[in-house]
């Protein structure tokens, strides 16, 4: 067998194992995970922390135009000290997130699928006071950023779970 051969041959390999699994891309013209487009709503934010997760929420999946689903999510954040210098000042800390989540049927009011999940970051404290702040606020909402985009993955990634 040729160079060419082999990877003409190594290159289709991948692409019938994907093709025999049935994979279909997540983004693909008719796919089930693109009828989430402009159909969850999600419940009014009630702090800063809520309202970067609905932001950007809307940003992935588009503000609601016909709403059928409800989305439901409640983040928690643990700070945890990094980084000790020796005259025991803390330099750095980690924001440890956790988002639990519902969507559910708005017809109905039946969950259709729910979970949890996590992520962290970090931010330094080297600054002067305002600077740490500024850093910390950047930090949560970057965490929340993050915590939105793996719901979204995840709600994408079940869409048999969303059949109603």
């Amino acid at each position: 067998m040729s160079l060419s051969d082999r990877r003409t041959f190594l290159l289709a390999l991948p692409a019938a194992a994907l093709a025999g699994c049935g994979f279909t891309p997540v983004y693909a013209p008719g796919s089930e995970a693109t009828n989430l487009q402009g159909t969850v709503r999600m419940d009014d934010p009630t702090n800063e922390d809520s309202f970067d997760i609905v932001r950007q929420i809307e940003q992935r999946l588009g503000r609601p135009t016909a709403p059928i689903y409800g989305l439901t999510i409640t983040p928690s954040v643990d700070e945890e000290s990094l980084s000790i210098v020796g005259s025991r000042d803390i330099t750095r800390f980690n924001l440890i997130g956790r988002a639990d989540f519902a969507i559910r049927s708005l017809a109905d009011n039946r969950v259709l699928l729910a979970g949890e999940v996590d992520s962290f970051t970090s931010y330094s404290a080297t600054g002067t006071t305002v600077s740490t702040l500024t850093a910390e606020r950047d930090a949560r909402t970057r965490l929340m950023i993050n915590l939105a985009n793996l719901v979204v993955t995840r709600l994408m990634a079940s869409p048999e779970s969303l059949a109603l």
